[in-house]
């Protein structure tokens, strides 16, 4: 069989046994089942089966002579003919199917999004800052939780001030321990609403939308983003409560 013959069949969609059925009752004629396996290789076993789709396709045919039935391939035209069918059914299925996307996009936002991803190192530390602002605007807001810790200050400043171009559209309210305000990143940044407190904080956390971004400075860095509308909404709320108790005196910057 002709490979280039071969791959274009597959191309309009026969599978691999009905492209080899095919081709070898094109050169056999009409022909019984055995002849069509040997010259088409194609298990005994699954013969008929093939035999049976491509006459639903309407390219194979067949004879009954003497009780014994004799198949052949149609004419090549009928490929046509079966390409046209199959893009109809295809435009078919598609109108089918806008008129339910309507509800099956209404069902998927019903269903919260729950996830998370583990970021290493800065470079990952970057990436997960990047989809954690993905698609947000000037009129989202990026609350979080910072703790100034003098082991990774100056390796964590560096950071933030490397990524301020990433929510530069975006409004921020910040609560963090009395520590960072002698932060020289602190004293720089101009367009950042922050607070600071002597209460505990519950770590390194941002939080936007239905999205909350953990990070744990050291020796390695460690992020996990989370997708999770319940739990982003609990954050917010907490922090809402925290930042009512928060210290008043405000620094504006981008990001912390």
């Amino acid at each position: 069989m002709v490979n280039h013959e071969m791959f274009n069949l597959l191309k309009i969609g026969l599978t691999e046994g009905e492209a080899k059925v095919y081709l070898a009752l094109s050169e056999l004629g009409s022909s019984t089942v055995g002849p069509i396996v040997k010259k088409s290789a194609v298990a005994y076993s699954n013969i008929y089966d093939i035999l049976h789709r491509l006459i639903e396709k309407g390219i194979v045919s067949y004879i009954i002579k003497n009780k014994t039935k004799y198949f052949q391939a149609a004419s090549p035209s009928n490929l046509i003919q079966y390409l046209d069918k199959k893009q109809e059914q295809i435009s078919q299925e598609k109108e089918a199917l806008k008129k339910i996307l309507p509800d099956l996009e209404k069902l998927q936002e019903s269903k919260s999004k729950q996830e998370a991803e583990v970021f290493i190192g800065k470079k990952g530390l970057r990436t997960a800052y990047e989809k954690l602002c993905k698609d947000a605007s000037k009129h989202d807001e990026i609350l979080f939780f910072y703790i100034h810790d003098e082991k990774y200050a100056e390796e964590s400043n560096l950071f933030y001030n490397s990524i301020v171009d990433l929510v530069s559209e975006t409004k921020n309210r910040g609560i963090c321990n009395e520590e960072y305000k002698k932060s020289w990143f602190t004293k720089k940044s101009k367009h950042l609403t922050m607070r600071f407190s002597n209460l505990p904080l519950p770590g390194n956390i941002d939080i936007i939308k239905d999205k909350i971004l953990l990070v744990s400075w050291g020796e390695s860095i460690f992020s996990v983003l989370i997708h999770s509308q319940s739990l982003a909404d609990n954050l917010r709320n907490y922090f809402n409560e925290m930042w009512l108790k928060a210290n008043k005196r405000v620094t504006k910057k981008v990001f912390h």
